[in-house]
């Protein structure tokens, strides 16, 4: 089963980057409005907004957003632990409703521990997996059921619980989640429609993609109905000599930004398994894969998604059509310069993609 292409953007409460310093207002919404605006004149399908602990809250910036578009999509980042499942399905079901079926999810069970402390979350990484999996039973049970229901579990006891506002999408919202951990990846084989990871080399993503679709089948599920999305930067010029030259210039600006420094702010081990796959990958050298990119992922510590892809256009969609053959249906793509990476990529990098694919895969989508 091959799945229809999607692609993803991202957007955020401020203009930003790891090359460009903050600028503007804390909260500006006009530049989530018009990252959004920007993102459906693209041909994007969804934009995702990210969870901090010390950022806006990503539903209501989702709501603005929606507000004022017609078609885009949402992927809404949301951490399970802080809030009631009961509570979540009822703003999610709202969401969809009032955005007229253009909202989806994307659970993360944890950042940090610094950042779930600063919430007040003091559970282990494998217990917060564990109350995720109990999470997002209820959460489902709530948008889909229809009559009242008890639940008791060792994180959540509900009695009655029932939501009159369901979603507009039946079942329920795309379940999309992250994580590569082991705990992780047996909550993906049970719970998500799509299973979400950072750029990683062609061999780790084919482990990836195994390993998720051998959960899947654990689970007792369809290993080829769960999906994929895979995130990069794609760093694009006219010539691949021009984007190699623009590549440099962006590590520069990240040096410059972090006063040198290279590597997670603490130098410390990351405890995200995602993290360590970027970092490993980045230790086989600067390029992987012939036009992976790894050097921003290293000087950062892999904290977040921050490998590249680099080259044409037609360059780096023949990169991501190679992990399309691998099982990749979705591409979460942003820049290091945002507003005028999301103008380029609709003019360039989306229509070089589907070209590829209604060419070399022109029966197979469904």
């Amino acid at each position: 089963m091959t799945h229809s292409l999607q692609f993803i953007g991202f957007t955020s409460h401020r203009a930003g980057s790891e090359s460009q310093a903050p600028s503007g207002p804390f909260l500006d919404p006009g530049y989530v409005v018009r990252m959004a605006q920007l993102h459906e004149q693209a041909g994007f399908d969804r934009a995702l907004i990210a969870w901090h602990s010390n950022a806006p809250d990503p539903l209501l910036l989702a709501q603005l957003a929606a507000a004022q578009t017609t078609r885009l999509g949402f992927m809404v980042a949301h951490r399970p632990g802080f809030i009631a499942p009961t509570v979540a399905a009822r703003q999610f079901a709202t969401f969809d409703q009032l955005s007229q079926g253009r909202a989806a999810i994307h659970v993360i069970s944890g950042g940090g521990p610094a950042d779930q402390q600063a919430d007040g979350d003091w559970l282990s990484h494998d217990e917060r997996y564990a109350r995720t999996d109990e999470y997002v039973r209820v959460l489902k049970r709530v948008w889909t059921e229809d009559k009242p229901f008890d639940h008791e579990g060792p994180h959540y006891r509900v009695k009655g619980a029932f939501s009159a506002i369901k979603p507009k999408q039946a079942p329920h919202p795309t379940v999309f989640f992250g994580g590569s951990s082991e705990p992780a990846i047996r909550f993906a084989g049970q719970h998500a429609d799509v299973y979400a990871f950072w750029g990683e080399t062609l061999d780790q993503a084919r482990d990836t993609i195994g390993r998720v679709r051998r959960a899947t089948a654990e689970a007792g599920r369809d290993p080829a109905s769960i999906r994929f999305s895979l995130s990069f930067r794609p760093v694009l010029a006219g010539t691949e000599e021009a984007a190699w030259a623009r590549a440099d210039r962006i590590l520069e600006q990240v040096r410059a930004l972090r006063g040198g420094q290279s590597g997670a702010a603490d130098n410390s081990k990351p405890e995200s398994v995602g993290s360590a796959r970027l970092l490993e990958a980045a230790k086989g050298g600067r390029v992987r894969d012939t036009r992976m990119w790894t050097e921003v992922a290293a000087a950062v510590g892999a904290g977040a998604n921050t490998t590249a892809l680099v080259g044409t256009a037609e360059q780096v969609a023949e990169s991501l059509h190679a992990y399309r053959l691998l099982g990749v249906d979705t591409f979460l793509i942003r820049g290091f310069d945002p507003e005028a990476d999301v103008v380029e990529y609709g003019r360039d990098l989306l229509p070089a993609v589907r070209r590829l694919d209604a060419a070399r895969l022109p029966a197979a989508a469904e």
